[in-house]
């Protein structure tokens, strides 16, 4: 009987099952996969400060998160977290760098950084979580 149940906590083991299992289906299809989670962090005096997390798949590098905290907002860290990802990634075969996020989060931010809007999936009751998914080519 098959189960399915919440998985608190991310292991390298289920990181390595999603990497494996993407490369798979990748190659019997003839397609380089090239899957990789990424984490990088900035820190100011041994404290977190701000965090950038995603996933690089095919020829693209998916922004999940971005967070910088409250404090330390307007002093460039999201910027730099972005660029940092940006370098790492560069002439590495990878073609973009994509990310969604709402309305009343960062969007302008995003174009402020490069980014392009390719599509904004409205939502009628709250336009503030109207979603933008946006894309810069790299």
């Amino acid at each position: 009987m098959i189960e399915i149940k919440q998985k608190e906590k991310m292991l390298e083991s289920d990181y390595k099952f999603i990497g494996d299992s993407f490369e798979e289906h990748a190659k019997d299809n003839g397609i380089v996969c090239a899957y990789e989670p990424f984490s990088f962090v900035a820190e100011e005096d041994g404290e977190v400060i701000g965090m950038i997390t995603g996933n690089t798949y095919y020829k693209e590098v998916h922004v999940g998160d971005l967070i910088v905290s409250k404090e330390k907002r307007h002093n460039h860290v999201g910027s730099r977290l972005l660029q940092t990802v940006e370098e790492h990634f560069k002439d590495k075969g990878f073609e973009n760098m994509n990310l969604s996020t709402y309305a009343f989060q960062a969007p302008e931010f995003y174009k402020k950084c490069g980014f392009k809007v390719e599509h904004i999936r409205e939502c009628e009751s709250e336009p503030k979580l109207n979603k933008y998914y946006m894309v810069k080519k790299i």
